[in-house]
């Protein structure tokens, strides 16, 4: 296994959910978990046997010192997790069934890590000893502070020769709140990267166009050309391609292309009886990272993120932890046989 250090900056969250599949406070409990974009990708980098550091911001309370030692409990290294007066961010989720989508309701405007200052950050210090960067698009869209800090974390990354891991995860609802300049900012995060986690959703947002190509993976071949043009630094695009037939059957597949004219395709799978997919394009990413970080090939790495990402749509909560072995097992044969 590598010794590579990665380094995840981004909100630590609690989520708050109904039981089962009931709705919200339809019954007076809530399941609680931990989770966050960026965290979910460094726990499940840890379960993959990776030395991975969060940097965050939470309340100096009861809330958030569960919520670090549930990402200690998994083997993140905490010690870059500032604790500061405020709130945490929570998030509430009702479980979708039959029919009925699952829906989120977010509550974190001026969380302690939104609210941190950009300049209460010595990246330098925080990077040392890095090899990766990873970021996501949540954190820029939760304010100015928030984004100025993602900002100047991608960019003393790029200047200490860091590898920079981004995931678009566009959150209009959150840029429209503060009136936030997304494009603009999203742009030079992109511009930092070595790897995007994006479709061509994304890079329609961040470089606007329209990609009017008959099938997706057609839109994506044409949207990564574009970003590869665009940024110099970025040398992988990857994302999954889903087809959602029902609340609790979808169809997911992947594609990781490459500035060097790789192009490696993950055959759908079907994921039928889901219990959670929140956190799934985490375990994706953690997955693809995973590939890249130990020299595997592009197929095998494609392969094993959408083989991560598939586990986490069978684990209730945020987080993936699963390791290599699981991975690997489900990407073999005689993958659903009892294991003894």
């Amino acid at each position: 296994m590598s010794s590579t250090r990665i380094v995840c900056f981004g909100e630590l969250l609690l989520r708050l959910g109904a039981p089962g599949n009931q709705l919200l406070l339809q019954s007076p409990s809530l399941d609680v978990h931990a989770g966050g974009a960026e965290a979910n990708v460094g726990v499940s980098l840890a379960h993959f046997g990776h030395d991975v550091a969060m940097v965050s911001v939470v309340a100096d309370n009861p809330l958030g010192a569960a919520v670090t030692g549930e990402l200690r409990r998994h083997g993140v290294d905490t010690g870059r997790v500032r604790r500061s007066e405020g709130r945490m961010g929570l998030y509430f989720l009702t479980t979708g069934a039959g029919h009925r989508p699952s829906e989120v309701v977010y509550d974190r405007a001026d969380s302690a890590f939104a609210s941190a200052r950009a300049d209460s950050y010595d990246w330098p210090a925080l990077l040392h000893g890095a090899q990766w960067l990873h970021l996501s698009g949540v954190s820029p869209a939760l304010g100015l502070e928030a984004a100025q800090a993602t900002l100047a974390a991608a960019r003393a990354a790029c200047a200490l020769g860091i590898k920079v891991s981004f995931d678009g995860n566009f959150r209009p609802k959150l840029w429209e709140r503060w009136g936030g300049d997304a494009k603009a900012i999203l742009r030079d995060l992109f511009d930092c990267a070595h790897i995007v986690f994006a479709d061509y959703r994304d890079i329609g947002v961040v470089l606007g166009g329209e990609f009017p190509q008959a099938d997706a993976p057609a839109r994506v071949d044409a949207a990564a050309a574009m970003a590869f043009a665009a940024f110099p630094r970025l040398q992988y695009m990857t994302c999954t391609q889903r087809t959602t037939h029902s609340v609790g059957h979808h169809s997911l597949g992947a594609m990781l292309l490459g500035r060097d004219g790789t192009r490696a395709v993950a055959p759908q799978e079907e994921l039928t009886d889901i219990v959670d997919r929140i956190g799934g394009g985490d375990a994706f990413a953690a997955g693809v990272l995973h590939g890249l970080i130990e020299g595997l090939d592009a197929d095998t790495t494609i392969r094993f993120g959408l083989a991560a990402g598939c586990l986490k749509h069978s684990i209730p909560g945020d987080f993936n932890p699963v390791g290599v072995a699981d991975v690997m097992a489900l990407m073999g044969e005689g993958k659903f046989d009892v294991r003894r």
